[in-house]
């Protein structure tokens, strides 16, 4: 007689994802926008196509956390991986000038831990709440032979709306002699962690819990530092046509970030004396033997969006975003070239 077999014995069970679920819906529901017209466990999110923008155009993005699930593992801290997803793409479209409307999250993992489900989820809920967009939807998925014994993964995917007329970048608007303003990287943000884990845990010997050498953090507060967005200092300059592209500083680093956004004729010259690398990476720098120009295409090394000004409103963006504490800086500016990055 074959032997009975059931989706439990199989290794999946649907009453975890139930708990799962039973756990995030009053998350979900507390980010709710005026937008939303769908409550979840539908089988697709609803959300009203009409807004105020005059010719509005829609700015789509999805990521991941990467490896930095691994880290929120061993430290045994969820919550910040969900705002660290929810803020990567917020920033994505946000150089393109777009506000978000709603995201909508994919979680995956050998077994469902409702109770860590619940902390990613209330993570993403507080980015989402932070930025004035729904999380609208999303799913669970049990995957035993496909993922290890307990690995999770996150994936999210966000729409925005942009009008016509704030659309980014203005290549034709941009020549000789404009300026790059940074602003500071709250962390790794979510790039360089195959990296920093290699470094701080195999060849470091660290635990989460000691005290990041050259810092007053522990490995965990460092290597978890929430991956900020820049929505609040940077969309009231673009409603005011103050810049004229933007670059999120992720895999790649300035060296491969800023070139997105470049005409092929001009090049983003930095000041590498503008700022001072944090702690963090030179630590991961030193440990791990990387030199300066993998450094600059691996990690962000403290600068996490690059903005682009017209020469005669740079002193007056470096004001409004002083004025909205944030700390920018001059990062160097754009010259004659053919698209790429060079440092000074």
């Amino acid at each position: 007689m074959s032997e009975k077999v059931s989706y439990a014995s199989s290794g999946v069970d649907i009453n975890r994802q139930d708990e799962a679920l039973k756990r995030i819906k009053p998350l979900v529901k507390a980010t709710k926008t005026p937008g939303v017209r769908s409550d979840i466990g539908l089988f697709g999110g609803l959300f009203d196509a009409r807004f105020p923008e005059a010719k509005p155009i829609l700015v789509s993005s999805m990521d991941g956390v990467g490896t930095k699930m691994k880290v929120a593992r061993r430290a045994g801290i969820w919550d910040t991986v969900g705002q660290d997803l929810v803020n990567h793409c917020i920033n994505d479209i946000l150089v393109q000038g777009a506000r978000p409307l709603f995201f909508l999250d994919y979680i995956a993992a050998q077994q469902l831990e409702p109770e860590v489900i619940e902390q990613i989820v209330k993570g993403m809920a507080t980015a989402c709440k932070n930025s004035g967009s729904a999380l609208i939807g999303g799913e669970l998925a049990e995957m035993p032979g496909v993922y290890a014994e307990g690995e999770v993964d996150v994936a999210g995917t966000i729409v925005g709306v942009v009008d016509e007329a704030d659309l980014l970048p203005r290549l034709d608007a941009m020549g000789e002699g404009e300026v790059l303003i940074g602003l500071p990287s709250s962390g790794l943000h979510t790039n360089g962690y195959s990296l920093a884990r290699k470094v701080c845990f195999e060849l470091e010997k660290l635990q989460v819990t000691d005290t990041l050498p050259g810092t007053d953090r522990t490995v965990a507060d460092a290597l978890l530092a929430i991956h900020r967005s820049y929505l609040a200092p940077v969309m009231p300059l673009v409603k005011a046509h103050k810049l004229v592209a933007m670059a999120h500083i992720t895999g790649g680093g300035l060296t491969d970030n800023i070139p997105r956004v470049l005409p092929k004729t001009l090049n983003a010259e930095i000041d590498t004396a503008s700022w001072e690398i944090p702690a963090l990476f030179r630590f991961l720098m030193a440990k791990g033997g990387l030199g300066i120009d993998d450094a600059r295409q691996a990690l962000n090394l403290g600068v996490g969006m690059v903005l682009v000004a017209k020469a005669d409103r740079a002193e007056e963006v470096l004001a409004d975003l002083h004025a909205a504490e944030e700390p920018a800086w001059v990062l160097g500016r754009l010259v004659k070239g053919s698209g790429v990055v060079a440092y000074r």
